[in-house]
C-alpha cells in the first residue's frame, strides 16, 4: 500500500466506525481535503481511490473496523459537529501517523512573552499527545540579537509552562554542520559565491535577471567559499539557487550565509562566516528530524525558501503548519522596546507587570494553565486571533476562585471608634470566617472586633453600612459613626452596603503593586501573617493578589485581576 493509499484508509477507519461501519466516500475525501492541505493538488487522483479503499473499509465488520482504528493508533474526535468547532482547538495533526518530532525555537532576545506561547504550547501538547519528541533549539546566529541571560530563561519559562523538551540544541554550536552543507551545495552547483554589490543584485532580481555570480563553476565557488573568511562584511554572501523568475522576488536566490564581525556571546570570535535564518533552520529541522514544523504564517515565504534547499539535498519535506498573528492590546510584547524600557528605568525589570512577559505574567498569580488552555483553544488555524485581558482574567478566575482563601484588606484606611456600641451590649468578640466558603476544611481566620477599626476612606460615604460578619454602623460623617444594630437580616432590610474592615488593633500593612505599576497601600487582617511567598488570596472587593515579599512589617501583593 502506497503512502497516499495509507492516509486514505486512516481517514475510511475514521469514517466508518463512525457511522456504525459505512463510510462515506465524499466525507472521507472531504476530511482528506481539510487535514491534509498538500494533498489538495492531487484531489482528482485521491477521488478514484477513495472510492475504492472506502469500498473494501465498508466490507469489514465493523468489529474488525474498531479493531483496526485502535492498530492505527487513530482516534475520533467528537468535537467535529459543525464548522464552529473545528475552528476551535488543536486538531488532529496531519500525518502523525508517520511519527512525530517537533521543536520550539526562539531567539535568545529575552525571556519568553506570550506570544511565544503560542508557538512553544501547540508543540508540547502535540507532542505528548502523539507520543513524539520536542526539541527545543535556540536559534543564536545573530550576535546583535542575543540577550545573554535569556539562554537559561528560556528554559525557566518553558517549565513554568510545565512544558517537557526532550533535547536542547544552541545553533552557535553547530557552525561546523552549516559550513559542512554549504560546501554541499557549492558542490553540487546549488549555491554560488556573490559578490555584486546588494543594490545592483537587487535590480537584477527585481527584473527576474541572473546575476554574473550565478554562472560560475562550483570549483570556482569553492574557491571563492575558502577565501570567504578573509574578507570583509558586505564583500560577498553564498546564496542558494532557487526560480530567478519566482513570483516572489523575495524567494529568488536567497542568501544563506554571509560575514558577521561582532563578538558572540558564546562563542567570542571563533567563527566570522555566520548562516542566514533560513539556511541553519531547514538543515537542522532535517537534520534533527523535524515530522511537523509550527510557524506563523508570516513565515510562508520562508518556509518556501526553505523547501528549494530540500529539493536540492533530495531531502523530504517536513508538513509545514502556519497559524495566524495572535493580537492583543495594551500589552508589551516587543522583547527589544522591553529591554529598551527596562535599560531607561521605565520597567523595573522583565517582570514589570505591565510586561507580556511571562514572568510578568506568572508574577501576578496568572496560572500557567490559563495560557495553555488560552492557546489551546485558539489553535493553529490560518485566521489570525485576537486576545484580551479580559478572556484571560476570566480563564484564570475559574482557576483562583478554587484555590485562593479568602481575607479583608481596606485600601488608603481610615482609623474609626464605633460610638454607641454598649447600648447593644456589643463588646469585644472573635468573629471566625472561613478561609474559602466553599471548602470548609481549610479551617477558619479570626477577627477581633471591639468597636476599634480601619475603614476604606472610599468606604466612609453617608448613610447604613454593615461591616461583613460584624456590625451595622450608621455612617454620620467621616468622624461620627454610630453602632445601629447587630443582624444581618436587620442589615438586608436597611438595604445596607456591606464593606470590609480590620481590627485597628490587629492588623498588618500591606502593599499591592497594581497591573499599571501603580501601588495601593492599606492594611490587611492579621492572619496573612500566616501566608508564605506565591501564595494567592482574594481580598473581598478588591481582587486577586500574589503575595510577592515579606516584610518585617509589610506585605508586598502584585495584583493579579478582580
Amino acid at each position: 500500500m502506497s503512502d497516499l493509499e495509507k492516509i486514505i484508509y486512516k481517514y475510511a477507519i475514521l469514517n466508518a466506525v463512525k457511522h456504525n461501519g459505512n463510510a462515506n466516500p465524499g466525507a472521507v475525501m472531504g476530511a482528506i481535503m481539510s487535514s491534509e492541505p498538500d494533498l489538495r493538488k492531487d484531489a482528482k487522483k485521491i477521488g478514484p481511490i477513495s472510492g475504492k479503499i472506502v469500498a473494501k473499509v465498508n466490507e469489514m465488520a465493523e468489529e474488525d473496523q474498531k479493531r483496526e482504528m485502535v492498530n492505527l493508533g487513530l482516534e475520533i474526535n467528537n468535537n467535529e459537529s459543525n464548522g464552529k468547532d473545528k475552528e476551535k482547538g488543536l486538531g488532529d495533526l496531519p500525518g502523525s501517523h508517520k511519527g512525530v518530532v517537533m521543536r520550539f525555537a526562539p531567539n535568545p532576545s529575552g525571556p519568553l512573552h506570550i506570544g511565544h506561547a503560542r508557538a512553544a504550547i501547540p508543540n508540547g501538547e502535540y507532542t505528548e499527545r502523539y507520543g513524539g519528541k520536542l526539541i527545543l533549539r535556540i536559534e543564536d546566529t545573530d550576535p546583535k540579537r542575543i540577550y545573554p541571560p535569556a539562554y537559561d530563561m528560556i528554559q525557566d519559562d518553558l517549565k513554568w509552562l510545565d512544558i517537557k523538551v526532550d533535547e536542547i540544541y544552541y545553533q552557535s554550536d553547530r557552525f561546523p554542520v552549516y559550513y559542512e552543507y554549504a560546501e554541499k551545495l557549492i558542490e553540487i552547483g546549488a549555491a554560488y559565491m556573490c559578490q555584486c554589490d546588494g543594490g545592483d543584485f537587487k535590480k537584477l532580481k527585481d527584473a527576474c535577471e541572473p546575476c554574473p555570480c550565478r554562472s560560475k563553476s562550483p570549483e570556482e565557488n569553492m574557491e571563492l567559499w575558502k577565501e570567504f573568511p578573509q574578507m570583509e562584511a558586505g564583500q560577498a554572501v553564498l546564496r542558494v539557487k532557487t526560480d530567478i523568475k519566482h513570483k516572489n522576488p523575495a524567494i529568488r536566490d536567497w542568501v544563506a550565509m554571509r560575514i558577521v564581525e561582532e563578538e558572540h556571546p558564546r562563542i567570542g570570535t571563533k567563527y566570522k562566516i555566520y548562516p542566514m535564518m533560513n539556511f541553519s533552520v531547514a538543515i537542522d529541522d532535517h537534520l534533527m528530524g523535524m515530522s511537523h514544523v509550527l510557524r506563523g504564517k508570516d513565515h510562508l515565504a520562508n518556509s518556501e525558501k526553505q523547501k528549494y534547499l530540500y529539493e536540492h539535498m533530495g531531502w523530504d519535506v517536513p508538513e509545514f503548519i502556519h497559524y495566524g498573528r495572535l493580537k492583543m492590546e495594551d500589552i508589551a510584547l516587543s522583547t527589544s522596546k522591553a529591554l529598551a524600557g527596562i535599560e531607561e528605568g521605565v520597567y523595573d525589570g522583565w517582570d514589570d507587570p505591565r510586561l507580556g512577559t511571562l514572568r510578568a505574567i506568572a508574577r501576578r498569580g496568572i496560572q500557567s494553565k490559563t495560557i495553555h488552555d488560552l492557546m489551546v483553544e485558539i489553535g493553529v488555524k490560518m485566521s489570525d486571533s485576537a486576545i484580551s485581558w479580559k478572556k484571560i482574567y476570566g480563564l484564570n478566575r475559574n482557576i483562583l476562585e478554587e484555590i485562593a482563601n479568602r481575607y479583608f484588606f481596606v485600601p488608603n484606611p481610615k482609623k474609626v471608634d464605633i460610638k454607641d456600641l454598649n447600648n447593644d451590649m456589643v463588646k469585644e468578640e472573635i468573629i471566625e470566617r472561613p478561609l474559602h466558603p466553599d471548602h470548609l476544611k481549610r479551617g477558619n481566620r479570626k477577627l477581633i472586633f471591639n468597636g476599634k477599626v480601619f475603614i476604606s476612606n472610599n468606604d466612609l460615604n453617608k448613610g447604613i453600612t454593615r461591616l461583613m460578619d460584624a456590625v451595622n454602623i450608621d455612617i454620620i460623617d467621616k468622624d461620627d459613626i454610630i453602632y445601629n444594630s447587630k443582624s444581618f437580616e436587620e442589615a438586608r432590610e436597611l438595604k445596607a452596603r456591606i464593606i470590609q474592615w480590620v481590627p485597628a488593633d490587629d492588623c498588618i500593612k500591606a502593599k499591592i503593586v497594581m497591573d499599571d505599576a501603580s501601588t495601593v497601600e492599606g492594611l490587611c487582617e492579621s492572619d496573612c501573617k500566616n501566608l508564605e511567598v506565591g501564595d494567592i488570596v482574594q481580598f473581598e472587593r478588591f481582587g486577586f493578589a500574589r503575595l510577592d515579599e515579606i516584610l518585617d512589617n509589610e506585605l508586598i501583593f502584585y495584583f493579579a485581576h478582580k
